[in-house]
């Protein structure tokens, strides 16, 4: 008997499974698959980060209403998703990262941000952690963070509660389109069809393996984010912290526990699902998170982890239509996409709802035409 869905949606992270949440909910019968776990790959492996700051421009609409969602998730989700509101802080320790600080903030500011810039003295006021060497600092009161280690149970709550059926630790390994499109996965040693009217490709770094079964190629980056905890400490960190330069985001949980990330890569490939770390980056990762905060001198590394992010030829997003297959969907290389996921999620499954949505920005065409 053929199992027959009006959506499928390959991805289980957090734009996949948003987009799965908003379409069920009008009705649509979906089905989400990952070929590992629900947000087990870089929604939930990131630093949680909920930020203006390290948003391109042009995105920071999207951004703010993402932040919105996040922290009413109680509302539209799930109550038992923690969520931690805290201003944010950029830092500037050089002459030039003082005027880069400056240029950004402005360029933000006209996009919808509300940042403003500090003088050393009262970025301190606001928060005593931070080093006394900084020129200056650009301050947001729109900022936080959520546990994205855990926010994947309060996503598959959601999911189940809207009866989406969801299929882990299966891989796509054919997609063919006749009257509908035919999915073929494979789990453990069976393989098994799937046929839909619509499918979304929202599968993060395997989306260029995965269009390229629709005939579709575009060029993609595999960006390996090291990602830094240390043992619990006594809370002296009460802001997002990130710098000027864009290799630093520092965060303490409620657990005491600090959480360092920010760009400083390591290696990894997605054709056989390598990853290691880079010891140098690690260490001028730790560095830079002392230089800002001098407090994390007096701890200790608990534990180092990678999560890779797909990037596209111009750091912008793919969001809307797939051209010469009707009826497909892509979502995913989304800068800072962990503020703006929920509301990107959604607004695609309005698209897909037929609901007036503007999705030109992120056309993915932009990228093919120029694929080499």
């Amino acid at each position: 008997m053929k199992q027959v869905y009006d959506t499928i949606i390959v991805g289980a992270g957090i734009m996949g499974s948003t987009v799965a949440l908003f379409l069920a909910r009008a009705g649509k019968k979906v089905l989400l698959i990952d070929k590992s776990q629900i947000f087990r790959s870089a929604s939930g492996s990131n630093a949680g980060t909920l930020t203006i700051h390290m948003t391109r421009a042009n995105l920071v609409p999207y951004a703010l209403k993402g932040w919105e969602m996040w922290m009413n998730t109680k509302d539209w989700l799930s109550k038992n998703i923690e969520i931690k509101h805290q201003p944010g802080l950029c830092l500037a320790f050089t002459n030039e990262e003082e005027k880069l600080l400056i240029e950004r903030s402005e360029i933000r500011n006209q996009h919808g941000a509300n940042i403003k810039i500090l003088s050393n003295s009262e970025a301190q006021k606001i928060e005593p952690a931070i080093s006394s060497k900084i020129k200056c600092a650009a301050f947001s009161e729109i900022d936080g963070y959520a546990y994205a280690n855990q926010t994947g149970y309060g996503y598959k709550e959601a999911l189940e509660k809207e009866g989406i059926d969801i299929l882990e630790n299966s891989e796509v390994i054919d997609i063919n389109k006749n009257n509908n499109y035919e999915i073929k996965i494979k789990n453990e040693d069976n393989e098994i069809n799937y046929y839909s009217k619509e499918i979304v490709l929202a599968a993060g770094v395997w989306l260029g393996q995965i269009l390229k079964m629709l005939n579709i190629k575009i060029n993609l980056k595999c960006l390996a984010q090291q990602l830094i905890v240390t043992e619990r400490m006594s809370n002296f960190l009460n802001s997002v912290i990130t710098i000027a330069n864009g290799k630093l985001s520092l965060k303490q949980f409620s657990n005491g526990t600090v959480l360092i990330g920010g760009g400083w890569p390591g290696i990894g490939r997605i054709e056989d699902k390598f990853t290691a770390t880079k010891p140098e980056n690690l260490i001028g990762n730790i560095r830079l998170a002392c230089s800002a905060t001098p407090e994390l001198k007096n701890t200790r590394i608990s534990r180092v982890w990678l999560g890779l992010e797909a990037e596209t030829d111009d750091a912008m997003p793919i969001i809307g239509p797939l051209p010469n297959n009707k009826g497909a969907y892509v979502i995913g290389s989304v800068h800072s996409g962990y503020t703006s996921g929920p509301h990107m999620g959604k607004i695609l499954a309005n698209y897909i709802l037929e609901k007036k949505t503007n999705l030109d920005l992120f056309n993915i065409s932009r990228l093919i035409k120029n694929y080499d």
